[in-house]
């Protein structure tokens, strides 16, 4: 394959993964939205609804394929370009620049990999029993129906101490990883520029920082609540 091929390669990668990850960073703003709904004195009725209608409604039941394909779209592309960059032939496109080169950057094959092994795990406790594939450990009764009860089966595991532990490790992963991914993403989309460079870092900072300690404190006020 010659250069040019490679080099068009290359920049073809690096925009799908940029927007693919900036779309599945956004989907986590609204995930933490409706896991927050946990702490609610509610006894769960918010939370059961926002389920109930993401389990159902139409739109959103495509929306899911299309966020499944886009993490493993993300993924395939991310191992991929991890290769790449690890080839004794470098492409002549990467530009050198601190923040391919910052602490954060360096590690993220291996957030990655924890990421993915925690977005497995995610699903057996939730999705799995959610499509049948395993019984969920509650249900509960909707229209005449039984359903799986999020709610309780989110607390049960968020209250248990390990799980909690594994959980908060992984959001914590997760803002490490969101970090330079969304300043890389805007990088690569060609958003890069000094009049606002600073404010995309400013701004991927503090999303990340929102992320990992906004899921992070659910477990840890569920513990404090019993």
């Amino acid at each position: 394959m010659s250069n040019s091929l490679l080099k068009y390669a290359s920049i073809t990668q690096k925009i799908s993964m940029s927007i693919l990850g900036l779309f599945l960073a956004m989907f986590l703003l609204v995930h933490l939205t409706i896991n927050l709904m946990l702490l609610l004195p509610d006894e769960g009725e918010l939370f059961r609804a926002s389920a109930e209608f993401m389990g159902t409604n139409p739109f959103i039941m495509v929306f899911e394929y299309v966020l499944f394909a886009a993490f493993f779209v993300h993924i395939v592309l991310g191992i991929i370009l991890w290769f790449q960059n690890n080839q004794a032939r470098p492409i002549a496109y990467v530009k050198t620049n601190v923040s391919e080169t910052s602490f954060f950057s360096k590690y993220m094959i291996h957030t990655g990999i924890i990421l993915l092994i925690f977005l497995i795990l995610h699903f057996v406790h939730f999705y799995f029993a959610k499509i049948g594939l395993v019984d969920a450990s509650t249900t509960y009764l909707f229209e005449g129906h039984e359903h799986p009860d999020f709610y309780v089966m989110a607390k049960e595991l968020l209250t248990q101490p390990l799980m909690a532990g594994i959980y908060i490790i992984s959001f914590l992963t997760l803002g490490f990883h969101l970090n330079h991914a969304i300043q890389s993403g805007f990088q690569s989309l060609g958003l890069e520029h000094s009049k606002y460079t600073a404010a995309i870092k400013i701004i991927s900072t503090l999303y990340s920082l929102l992320i990992a300690f906004g899921f992070s404190v659910i477990p840890v006020i569920l513990i404090i609540q019993g």
